[in-house]
């Protein structure tokens, strides 16, 4: 193809193609704040989560220091449904889930679970009174443990340390691929193999919501495949609720039951994860077509 042909190739999907081919940044960021159009319609965001939300946020104002990053942001999952949230760098996405386990200041607003406030509860309370497990980016094991010994950690809050043992081995009986490995330090692990473990561990304190920060990232194709399909039976087997940020949008939306996408840390879209998969604007700002 010509110099002349190929400049005449539109310009697709955020993260996609070659270099001639990438929107920029800031092209992004303006042409996706553009997609909340009139906004959300009133009841929406319930609607989706049946009306019977068991993660709420209302009017979240939150961020770092001084700096406020979610301006009156809303969320509504219901129990065993799936979020996943996708938008631009620097949109807010991660702030949401680090707002939700404790790890921001809390300018306003509310975070409830299962109808209690737990908006300014520590990470550590919210693990062990409301539920709620934060799954980290990669390198998040400790690698010169083992794999037994990375389970282990994970029930660092129960009372006794036989408690966290038995739960691990319960993980063991339904992972076989880590069973294998229990004695290996998780530095030896595949990508695949620490993400599952990253997983596992946070399941021994047996949470009823997951924050589940990039499950993807710097994982083969074939791995990426084998995490979701463990996410899933979280979900559909045991009745986790599940709330996601995925660079990868296209993976997010097919496995979760809502999407929502974040622009400048407001809301600018919100429907079922297959609608949005089927949006032209979303397929050509987000999933590169």
């Amino acid at each position: 193809m010509s110099g002349e042909e190929q400049s005449k190739q539109p310009v697709r999907g955020y993260g996609q193609g070659g270099v001639e081919t990438v929107i920029s940044v800031e092209d992004v960021n303006r042409q996706a704040a553009a997609l909340a159009g009139s906004g959300i319609p009133e009841g929406r965001i319930a609607a989706l989560a049946d009306n019977a939300p068991f993660v709420s946020i209302d009017g979240l104002r939150a961020g770092y220091g001084k700096m406020e990053i979610l301006h009156d942001f809303n969320l509504q999952v219901g129990r065993g449904q799936s979020l996943c949230l996708i938008g631009p760098n620097g949109a807010g996405k991660s702030t949401v889930l680090h707002s939700i386990f404790g790890f921001t200041n809390i300018f306003g607003g509310s975070i409830k679970i299962g109808g209690e406030e737990v908006t300014r509860l520590s990470p550590k309370d919210k693990l062990r009174s409301a539920g709620v497990a934060y799954i980290l980016q990669d390198k998040s094991v400790f690698p010169a443990m083992t794999v037994e010994e990375n389970l282990w950690m994970g029930g660092y809050l129960m009372e006794h340390p036989a408690q966290a043992r038995e739960k691990a081995e319960e993980i063991f009986t339904k992972y076989p691929r880590l069973a294998e490995r229990r004695g290996h330090q998780a530095k030896v692990l595949s990508g695949g193999e620490r993400r599952l473990l990253e997983i596992s561990r946070a399941l021994v304190m047996e949470p009823e919501v997951l924050l589940v920060d990039e499950p993807s990232i710097g994982l083969e194709p074939r791995f990426i495949d084998m995490v979701f399909e463990i996410l899933d039976d979280l979900q559909k087997g045991e009745g986790k609720t599940i709330i996601m940020v995925e660079q990868n949008a296209k993976k997010g939306l097919e496995f979760a039951d809502i999407g929502y996408v974040l622009v400048s840390g407001q809301l600018a879209m919100a429907d079922a994860g297959d609608s949005l998969l089927e949006d032209p604007q979303v397929g050509r700002l987000f999933l590169g077509g």
